[in-house]
């Protein structure tokens, strides 16, 4: 029973002067990162098995299937698509946290059906996750208590998306400006549908503002950390400045999952800025 924190991405041109310069940097710090690279392209073969080879047992992937399946195709028709996404990661199979479903907001509560045949057809041997982003979904009614029925009967973790700090501020960095124009503003229901639920926090690009909203989240994670583990992906609009706020909320981390140590010896934040 784990809390494992991790980014959306495991590189960024800023993190150099943190010492995370590649994926095995990064992977020494942190126990897990959102795989959305997959989503847009998939890799090589031999990018997978370098993935591998920079990453140690117990650290964990959460690819996101790509959008030939979920956009595109819409979940039909995506047999062959399914089958070359999974040959192609098998070499990191004993590293997947889970495989994610990111459906966009034109998935509609009429398609619930496409959803049940293609999580019916997944490999048991994985841990899955649905993020939706119609407002149906999070209207509590009927359309939102289906959703959850069957992700609960499936075992399928319900990805909670929570944009508040990102909306809430009003600051008009370009980055912000840019994360609140595309990031979905929906209310982050927290439900627990499987054994490994799954939180990605927006947070804005002042800490004083996103660590408040961030509250919410210690009650819960320790709730659930009860049951299984959890996962819990740290966001700010520019990447590159998102070490304050881990830095900010790795304390509270900690007291939630005490075995996740006293975090990495991060510089002082005055010294990079």
């Amino acid at each position: 029973m784990t809390l494992r924190i991790g980014l959306p991405q495991w590189q960024h041109s800023h993190w150099k002067r943190w010492g995370i310069e590649s994926l095995a940097d990064y992977a020494r710090y942190f126990h897990c990162v959102e795989g959305n690279t997959t989503l847009y392209a998939l890799p090589t073969a031999d990018t997978v098995l370098r993935w591998r080879e920079m990453t140690h047992d117990d650290f964990r992937f959460c690819f996101k299937f790509p959008n030939t399946i979920s956009h595109q195709a819409a979940l039909q028709h995506s047999d062959d698509l399914l089958t070359d996404f999974l040959r192609l990661m098998e070499p990191l199979a004993d590293r997947i946290g889970q495989y994610w479903l990111q459906l966009p907001a034109t998935f509609s509560p009429a398609q619930l059906n496409d959803l049940w045949r293609f999580l019916d057809s997944l490999p048991a041997r994985f841990q899955y996750g649905v993020e939706v982003r119609h407002a149906a979904f999070f209207a509590k009614g009927e359309a939102e208590r289906a959703l959850n029925r069957g992700l609960l009967a499936r075992g399928i973790n319900r990805v909670v998306l929570d944009s508040r700090p990102v909306h809430a501020s009003t600051s008009q960095n370009p980055a912000a400006l840019a994360a609140r124009a595309q990031k979905p503003r929906v209310p982050p229901h927290a439900v627990r549908t499987g054994s490994q639920p799954m939180v990605r926090f927006i947070g804005s690009d002042s800490v004083e503002e996103s660590v408040p909203l961030f509250q919410i989240w210690r009650p819960k994670l320790t709730e659930w950390l009860q049951q299984g583990d959890a996962m819990l992906f740290l966001h700010t609009p520019d990447m590159g400045q998102v070490f304050p706020l881990v830095q900010a909320l790795w304390p509270q981390l900690q007291q939630i999952d005490p075995r996740i140590g006293s975090g990495p010896d991060w510089p002082q934040q005055d010294s990079l800025f």
